[in-house]
Order: structure tokens, then sequence, then C-alpha cells
């Protein structure tokens, strides 16, 4: 039951957009750390501030709204196999609200623009969120994938791409004004 007098709906301000190669559906990686592939936040100016003591952090929480998705769908088929599933038990973009959580690489910082490895989101799409992930909090070894693990296809389709590798890189390449790796 809800709190007394929680709002029934609510409004999220995108903070910056997320610039990538993938133009469609088909193109996106299946699961972006997968992949390798690069991307491009473009903070909204008045959000600069935000950034204050990231500089060290690798990896980040990156919440995204899925502005393209069917809002309906409540079931779906995963690449992982021709089952349906809940989609409250996938990671499809498709929900009633399409929130895209990724574990992303900070690559680098420049002013407004966060270059990023490992994103699986179209060009464009909008950002809500950045949080810093921290592997003694964020990590559990433990943890059981449920049907995941009993997939068959899991293991073949985790680290393909739906479609052309335009834009998708190993981890070790270089981005404009990156210092070469060793």
């Amino acid at each position: 039951m809800p709190r007394k007098g929680a709002k029934k709906s609510f409004l999220l301000t995108p903070i910056g957009v997320l610039r990538t190669p993938f133009k469609g559906l088909k193109e996106c990686p299946f699961q972006g750390p997968k992949e390798g592939s690069l991307g491009e936040i473009i903070l909204k100016k008045r959000f600069l501030p935000g950034l204050k003591d990231l500089k060290g952090v690798s990896h980040l929480f990156l919440l995204t709204f899925f502005d393209q998705a069917n809002r309906k769908r409540l079931q779906t088929v995963t690449p992982y196999g021709p089952e349906l599933h809940g989609v409250f038990a996938t990671r499809s973009p498709h929900r009633p609200n399409p929130i895209g959580l990724s574990v992303v690489e900070l690559v680098k910082i420049e002013g407004q623009r966060i270059f990023v490895r490992g994103v699986d989101a179209l060009d464009g799409t909008p950002v809500i969120d950045l949080k810093p992930y921290n592997p003694e909090i964020d990590a559990y070894p433990q943890a059981v994938a449920g049907w995941y693990e009993k997939s068959k296809k899991h293991s073949k389709h985790l680290s393909k791409p739906r479609g052309p590798k335009g834009g998708i890189l190993p981890a070790s390449a270089n981005i404009p004004s990156e210092k070469p790796k060793k």
C-alpha cells in the first residue's frame, strides 16, 4: 500500500543525452559491457557541479530512459531462447517504466562530455542519472540469475551484437585524446 500522500506518477528530468553509434535496435548490442561499445554522455551544463569527486571512479551505473520502448508489454521473448518471460524477470527495454540500467567503464571526462565504454542503448537516449559503481557494495558473488542460468543459449548470445558492428570497439581501443593504454 502506498504511503499516505505518495504521488501516483512523477516527472524525471534528464541530466543529459547518450551519444552512441547505434541508430536502430538491430545495431544495439544485447549486453553493453560484453561488447566494448563506446558512448559519450553529454551532460547538461547545470549538472556539471555533480561531477565533483568522480575522478578516480572506474565504473558507473548509467540510468537511462528508453523513450522508444513499448510500455504496454508485460511479457517478452529474449535473445536467449524462445520462451516467454515476464518483463520483470528480464533486462528487456520494453516494460511499464522503461528505465535502463547499465554498468559502464568511465574512460574520461572532458567538461560536460563523459566518455564511457560498454553502452547498450540507442543514440539520443535520455540519461536520467549516474552513480558510482562500488565493487565492495554492489557486487554479489553469491547472486543467482534464475532462468538465465538454465538457458542453453545464454553464453552464445551474451557477447554477440545483434547486427553490424558499426561503433563496437575492442576494450583496448582508444578514443580521441585518450592516452594510449599500455
